[in-house]
C-alpha cells in the first residue's frame, strides 16, 4: 500500500525583513522536513529577497502593498495539502510548527491557531498591543457568539479546503481578523496551540501602526458584524428608532387628549418618520439575513468540494511536480 505524502507549504509575508527572514526559513526547514517555504516579498527595499533565497526559500513578489494582498495571492497560487502562515520577523517560535501540523491532521481540523505566549520578561507586545488584542478578541467573541483566543496571531496552519474556500478580501493587517471570522461563520473544525512569542531581532522594525491599523481592524469588525449579523445589527437601529419615536409621541398624545389640538406638528412628523425608519431597518435586516444564509450555504458547498487534510492523496498521484525550493522561483 502506498503511503500518503502530504504537501506542506509555508507562506512567509515579508516587507524589509533582511534581519530575520533567513532564520525563519531555516527554522521552518529544520522543524518540518520536506516543507516548501514561499517567501512573498512585498515591496522590500533591503536584502530580504537575497537572504530568503540564500536560506533556500522560493521567493515570489507581490506588488500590491499590504499583508492581506500577499495572503490573497499566496492562497491563490500555491497548491498544497497543508498551509502554514508565519510572519517573517522571527517573533514566533517555528519549533511549534510540527505540533500545529500534527494537531491539524489528528482532528482532522481545518484551522489551527498559534496562540502567542510571550517569553518570561519579554517585551514582544508593544505598549497597548496586548490590551488591544484582548479587547478585539472580546468584541469578535460577542459579535459571533464564540470565544476567540488570539485573533491577531500571524502563526496559523490551514487545510486545503479552508484556504480554497477563503475569499481574502482584506488588503492589510486586517487579514488575521478576516481569517478568524471565516472560520467562525463557516463553523469549521478548529483548534489552538500555544506558541512562543519573542522580541524582534536587532535591526528589525514592526510594520504595524498601533492606532491606524487598530481602527482599520475595528472598522472591519463593524462591517463584518453588519454582514454576518444583519438582524441584530439593523434590528438594534430599528429598535432605537422606535424607542425615540415613542418618547416623542407620548407628550403629543397626552396634550391632544387635554386640548384636542396638535400644536407640535414637526415633532409628530419626526416621530412618524422614525417609526417608519425602524420598520425599514428591521425589514432590511431580515432580507439581508436571508442573503447571508445563501452566501454561507454557497461557501459551505465550496468548502465541501475538498477532502479533509488527513484524507489527502499521495503527491505522486496528483500529476504535479514539487518545486525545487533551493533553485528559487522569483516572480
Amino acid at each position: 500500500m502506498e503511503s500518503t505524502v502530504l504537501r506542506v507549504a509555508a507562506v512567509v509575508p515579508c516587507h524589509n525583513e533582511e534581519a530575520s527572514v533567513a532564520k525563519v526559513v531555516t527554522d521552518l526547514k529544520a522543524a518540518v522536513p520536506g516543507i516548501v517555504v514561499y517567501v512573498y516579498d512585498n515591496l522590500s527595499t533591503d536584502a530580504t529577497v537575497e537572504k530568503a533565497q540564500a536560506a533556500g526559500a522560493i521567493v515570489r513578489k507581490e506588488l500590491a502593498k499590504g499583508k492581506g494582498n500577499v495572503v490573497r495571492r499566496a492562497f491563490a497560487d500555491i497548491e498544497a495539502d497543508v498551509y502554514l502562515m508565519i510572519d517573517g520577523d522571527d517573533t514566533y517560535d517555528a519549533a511549534a510548527a510540527p505540533e500545529m501540523i500534527e494537531t491539524l491532521l489528528s482532528g482532522p481540523f481545518d484551522h489551527v491557531l498559534g496562540v502567542r505566549k510571550q517569553d518570561v520578561g519579554g517585551s514582544a507586545y508593544r505598549a497597548g498591543h496586548e490590551t488591544g488584542n484582548r479587547v478585539l478578541n472580546g468584541v469578535v467573541g460577542k459579535v459571533f457568539g464564540e470565544n476567540v483566543e488570539d485573533m491577531l496571531s500571524g502563526f496559523r496552519v490551514f487545510s486545503r479546503r479552508f484556504v480554497k474556500s477563503f475569499p481574502a478580501v482584506s488588503r492589510e493587517f486586517e487579514i488575521e481578523t478576516e481569517l478568524t471570522v471565516h472560520s467562525l461563520h463557516l463553523r469549521v473544525p478548529k483548534a489552538a496551540v500555544p506558541v512562543g512569542f519573542r522580541d524582534r531581532p536587532a535591526g528589525s522594525e514592526s510594520k504595524l501602526r498601533t492606532y491606524h491599523d487598530g481602527f482599520k481592524i475595528l472598522a472591519l469588525i463593524f462591517g463584518l458584524a453588519r454582514h454576518e449579523r444583519p438582524v441584530a445589527f439593523y434590528g438594534l437601529f430599528g429598535t432605537l428608532s422606535w424607542i425615540v419615536s415613542v418618547v416623542l409621541t407620548i407628550p403629543i398624545i397626552a396634550e391632544y387628549y387635554e386640548s384636542h389640538t396638535v400644536p407640535r406638528f414637526p415633532t409628530l412628523f419626526l416621530a412618524c418618520t422614525l417609526l417608519l425608519v425602524g420598520f425599514l431597518a428591521w425589514t432590511a435586516g431580515l432580507i439581508l439575513d436571508g442573503i447571508r444564509r445563501s452566501r454561507h450555504e454557497a461557501a459551505r458547498l465550496i468548502y465541501l468540494r475538498y477532502e479533509a487534510p488527513a484524507a489527502a492523496q499521495p503527491a505522486a498521484s496528483t500529476g504535479e511536480s514539487q518545486p525545487d525550493p533551493v533553485a528559487g522561483d522569483v516572480r
